[in-house]
């Protein structure tokens, strides 16, 4: 046994469980409390299981969308959660995330690190049929969110709905079907007054 590669996959495991610890926007739906970033890898990571059947694309890698959905917010430990809207958290936002990625995955051995950054680096580049599928997961979730709460953080936030349709955009690259739920589901928020226009 290489006591070495070990006990780096043991100082990674331990690591990563500070995304316990990043709290995000998204309300909980029985509006209890917000959802920290481990609850909505492992949220997201079921709706694309269950949703994967409305992708755009057939035959899928589910395993490479689930290593995405696991591993696209552990930057977060040391950028933490930026709003979707925030327009000035987002500047640099890539930049920082880029050091986090490399420091945090350089915890692993060689291999895993370069296997984890890659896979990593597609997420975000959100260029192959598998990294727009996982982008549209991680905007589908937290705007059913938003609706199932009646809007609770869009109005606290001061959140339009143009906004949230020009943020959001992306979940029609990975889904049309998905895209046009989130369209419709956007308007009738609009109708009954969780968001505004």
């Amino acid at each position: 046994m290489d006591f070495e590669r070990f006990n780096k996959q043991i100082d990674f495991i331990m690591e990563i469980d500070k995304v316990k610890d990043i709290f995000r926007n998204t309300i909980l739906f029985d509006a209890s409390r917000t959802e920290n970033d481990a609850e909505h890898s492992w949220h997201m990571a079921v709706g694309a299981m269950l949703l994967s059947e409305y992708a755009n694309e057939e035959n899928l890698d589910m395993l490479k969308i689930f290593k995405m959905i696991l591993l696209h917010d552990i930057v977060e430990i040391d950028c933490g959660d930026v709003f979707a809207y925030d327009e000035k958290g987002a500047v640099g936002k890539h930049e920082r995330e880029l050091k986090a990625a490399e420091r945090i995955f350089g915890l692993l051995p060689k291999d895993q690190a370069e296997e984890c950054f890659d896979i990593w680096f597609e997420y975000e580049d959100g260029i192959t049929e598998e990294s727009k599928f996982a982008q549209a997961m991680d905007s589908f979730m937290p705007i059913l969110h938003n609706y199932k709460t009646k809007g609770l953080q869009w109005k606290r936030l001061n959140v339009t709905s143009d906004k949230v349709l020009l943020k959001n955009k992306r979940i029609g690259k990975g889904s049309n079907i998905l895209w046009k739920y989130i369209q419709d589901i956007i308007e009738d928020a609009v109708d009954k007054g969780y968001l505004t226009e």
